[in-house]
């Protein structure tokens, strides 16, 4: 909050300061709807008189007035006998005529009636037929704008009373002080609640207008001390709090979309976590299901998926090569590495909830992070993967893929291809040494990861081209990977930018390219489907194939703000 002006002097009171500060703060807030609320609630009359009583209080304490003495009147009776003795002169004459008026008289003795008197409150005596099971009771003034209160209420199984169940983190319940979790709720704004469902009492908190005033008996349960979140988690899935029937209170939910980070303000609950979005202004947490729940609820939801094979390409040119692909004719060994180092997600991939994750920006002096690209035949990711080599080819870098089939007259080992026995190609995938490997026509196919770690070693980007499943084998805190998602545009567009375009199927033995059919369409809005669906909480980055230049453009963007940006990553990335 800005700091208040200090014009008026170190003895201005509160009264005062409580006047001025709406006009102190007007140069500071922006919107009209909070200015308005500052001025209501600065300016409320019971607020007003209340710290007129504290003032004046406050004076009171501060002089602190203790009588001097109790018997003012006899000590001006002496005063005046000794006087007499004295000499008379002008001075002595004038003060015992003072002394001996009756209105000084008067006054003197009501000063010691006063004087010896105590005027301290005094409590009544505890009565002796009191009950002691009854329960003291705390009348509580908050003042609601239109910011939810932040506290949920319930109905007590055993007792039926209504109590507070949760007080949400950053809110006006939270930040009062005043409300605690399993605090009995007895009157809202005068009216008895004991007859009433939870929700009869929060629809007249919801029509609630200004200052409400609660009648609670505090719980005698002691809360412990709450320290702000420092967890936060990228959400792996959408909610919306309103097609949640299990959330028990809606209004206190928080929406999110996939990719969100999110701060966690309260893990006590196991069901319904308090969090908030990263940089959000508002302080007030929402509810939201917890890891362990969600999990749960989509494990027992969720289809048996089947798993589209891979499809194996006859493309030939220099340092190209799309992941490795078998058509449905051509089924046989199509495979992923099943092991890397440490694979984060291997057990969790399959029921998307939340990552933990922390900011991340690669230093100078680091490898760049592995970039890797998925899409569904046909989409262009080659044509992105080769438009962004020819731009810089001493900083983007693919790698070259093992194989078992025999060298051609025009093909150099290590440039085209790395040709090495069948027996060893077996050898290495028993040792996982592939990212992802197929057959072709009785000849072995693969990517190794040693071959990722040549293009990285060289100082370069490396750009790998892989089947969405062997997304999560890669997510080590070796590679960093980016993973980015080449998306076909729409049916009809696809249509119209692709009618001259030709692809090459593995339906043809000859693997010659040939024109798009309506099929090929078809199975690429399909296939890219099925995969943001399954894996699309793996993607880092969706990028539209509408228009290659364009397409290319938001990749290269996307690139040079991942060498200088800061990303949340998973947060097992930043330790070893």
């Amino acid at each position: 909050m800005p700091a208040l002006s200090a014009g008026s002097g170190s003895d201005t009171g509160l009264y005062e300061l409580l006047a001025a500060l709406p006009a102190q703060l007007q140069p500071h807030v922006d919107n009209q709807e909070d200015l308005t609320f500052l001025g209501d609630m600065f300016g409320e009359k019971s607020l007003h008189s209340l710290v007129k009583i504290h003032e004046k209080l406050h004076y009171y304490e501060k002089q602190s007035p203790v009588p001097i003495l109790h018997d003012a009147a006899a000590l001006a009776d002496d005063l005046a006998e000794e006087l007499q003795s004295k000499p008379l002169n002008p001075e002595i004459g004038e003060l015992l005529k003072l002394l001996s008026k009756p209105n000084i008289k008067a006054l003197l003795s009501v000063h010691d009636t006063v004087a010896q008197k105590s005027y301290d409150p005094v409590l009544p005596p505890i009565p002796d037929d009191i009950d002691e099971e009854e329960d003291s009771v705390k009348i509580i003034r908050l003042v609601k704008n239109r910011e939810p209160l932040g506290a949920t209420i319930k109905r007590d199984e055993h007792t039926g009373t209504i109590v507070v169940a949760r007080i949400m983190r950053g809110g006006a319940a939270d930040r009062s002080g005043l409300i605690h979790i399993g605090d009995e709720l007895r009157e809202v704004n005068g009216i008895p609640v004991d007859d009433k469902k939870p929700e009869e009492i929060i629809r007249i908190l919801t029509q609630s207008q200004g200052a409400i005033t609660f009648k609670i008996v505090p719980s005698i349960k002691e809360e412990t001390p709450t320290i702000e979140g420092k967890m936060f988690i990228k959400a792996l899935f959408d909610y919306d709090p309103n097609e949640d029937k299990a959330i028990p209170c809606k209004e206190a939910g928080l929406s999110f979309r996939k990719g969100d980070i999110l701060q966690i303000m309260s893990q006590d609950d196991a069901t319904w976590w308090q969090a908030r979005h990263e940089g959000d202004s508002n302080p007030r947490a929402g509810l939201i299901p917890s890891k362990h729940f969600q999990e749960r609820r989509f494990a027992l939801k969720r289809p048996e998926v089947h798993i589209q094979p891979l499809k194996i390409s006859n493309r030939k040119s220099s340092g190209f090569r799309r992941s490795f692909r078998l058509s449905r004719k051509d089924r046989k060994t199509n495979k992923s590495m099943y092991e890397c180092k440490k694979s984060d997600q291997y057990d969790t991939a399959d029921v998307p909830t939340y990552e933990e994750v922390a900011p991340y920006q690669r230093q100078l002096n680091e490898k760049y992070r592995l970039v890797v690209l998925v899409g569904p035949v046909g989409v262009g990711l080659n044509e992105l993967k080769r438009k962004l080599l020819i731009s810089d080819t001493q900083h983007y870098g693919v790698t070259v893929p093992h194989t078992t089939r025999a060298r051609r007259s025009q093909e150099s080992d290590g440039v085209e291809y790395i040709f090495i026995s069948k027996h060893l190609f077996e050898t290495d995938v028993q040792n996982n040494k592939f990212i992802e490997y197929g057959e072709y026509k009785n000849n072995y196919y693969g990517t190794s990861i040693d071959s990722v770690r040549s293009v990285l070693s060289k100082n370069k980007v490396c750009l790998l081209d892989v089947q969405p499943h062997t997304i999560k084998h890669l997510r080590t805190l070796e590679f960093k990977p980016f993973v980015i998602f080449i998306k076909p545009p729409s049916l009809e567009r696809l249509r119209e930018t692709r009618k001259n375009a030709k692809i090459i199927s593995s339906k043809d033995e000859k693997g010659a390219a040939k024109p798009f059919t309506e099929e090929d369409f078809q199975e690429m809005i399909k296939s890219a489907q099925m995969m943001e669906s399954q894996y699309g909480h793996l993607f880092d980055k969706v990028i539209v194939n509408d228009d290659l230049t364009t397409a290319y453009n938001e990749l290269k963007t996307t690139f040079d703000r991942l060498e200088t940006e800061t990303f949340w990553v998973p947060v097992s990335w930043l330790h070893s």
